[in-house]
């Protein structure tokens, strides 16, 4: 699995729409470095390349990525069905792999962002955890923010909703997905910039229409339903998609396949990272507690989204 970086050019741009001043990126990784010494109840040490890549998704802004690491740290804490036990290898999980799809394509579009497809195979599905699902993409995730050499100008997700049923919505837990996208928007340096959903049906409208106010207006607005792939090309060229969305780009199982021996590789790296997490009993002031993270049960608490 290689995934294609930015040409030098293209680099360029993205250093400015990052914010990333080459003078001076490396003393704000020194700074991220020896901010992290100082938190009691963070990890002393944590990686180069994925601290950069923080800084690289937070434009740079020093706070803004303490807060983002505080809260990943945190996250892994407060969220053990997602961030423990993560070995692809296990049945589990496993049965996530061979379900469906979700590779982060190895392309990028020409402004510079990476496109990521999520798409069920099959709609017997009945015993499967979304917890797993979730769990899985944030393994994929993890594993970015390595993969991600020089950054990138925000992630594309494609939603392929094929086989999507009842059954597959009457799985879907709110306080769940409240957890999940609390994660993605607060603890991970995601710019999402479009969401594009394609082989619709009656239901996914019903589907889009519940989530949509789990949403900041932002994100909604970034929300694409596609009637057919020629109206995704318009945002998407043929050249990054694969061959399931009349692209060029190759066949999604065989990026999918890459992706899963990616994270088997990794194995070793997941069971070390999860004793590296907040350890609350030592954060200055008060500890966060479930409330404090995911506000009151039936409630949604205010996403901070840029």
């Amino acid at each position: 699995m290689t995934l294609v970086q930015p040409s030098p050019e293209l680099q360029i741009n993205i250093r400015r729409e990052l914010n990333e001043d080459i003078n001076t990126r490396e003393s704000d990784l020194e700074h991220i470095k020896e901010w992290l010494r100082k938190q009691p109840h963070l990890p002393d040490e944590w990686d180069e390349s994925r601290i950069m890549t923080f800084l690289r998704g937070c434009k740079f802004s020093l706070e803004k990525c303490k807060r983002k690491l505080d809260m990943y740290f945190t996250m892994r804490t407060a969220c053990p069905e997602l961030f423990s036990n993560r070995d692809i290898t296990n049945p589990e999980l496993k049965m996530i792999v061979d379900i469906g799809h979700m590779p982060p394509l190895p392309g990028l579009t020409p402004n510079g962002r990476r496109v990521v497809v999520l798409r069920s195979k099959r709609v017997d599905v009945d015993n499967y955890n979304v917890a797993d699902i979730m769990k899985v993409v944030l393994m994929i995730g993890d594993v970015r923010l390595e993969a991600e050499e020089v950054g990138v100008a925000g992630d594309v997700y494609i939603l392929d909703a094929t086989v999507a049923t009842a059954t597959h919505f009457s799985k879907i837990n709110p306080n769940l997905i409240r957890k999940f996208l609390i994660i993605i928007q607060e603890a991970y340096p995601v710019k999402l910039k479009e969401v594009h959903v394609v082989n619709v049906s009656p239901l996914v409208d019903k589907i889009i229409t519940w989530i949509k106010p789990f949403l900041k207006e932002k994100i909604r607005e970034r929300i694409h339903v596609h009637s057919s792939f020629a109206s995704l090309h318009q945002f998407i060229p043929k050249e990054i998609l694969p061959e399931e969305y009349e692209g060029t780009a190759g066949k999604l199982q065989t990026f999918h396949d890459q992706w899963m021996e990616k994270l088997k590789e990794y194995t070793p790296w997941f069971k070390q990272q999860e004793n590296i997490k907040a350890d609350e009993s030592r954060r200055p002031g008060k500890p966060k507690d479930h409330e404090d993270l995911f506000g009151l049960d039936g409630s949604f608490r205010q996403l901070t989204i840029d």
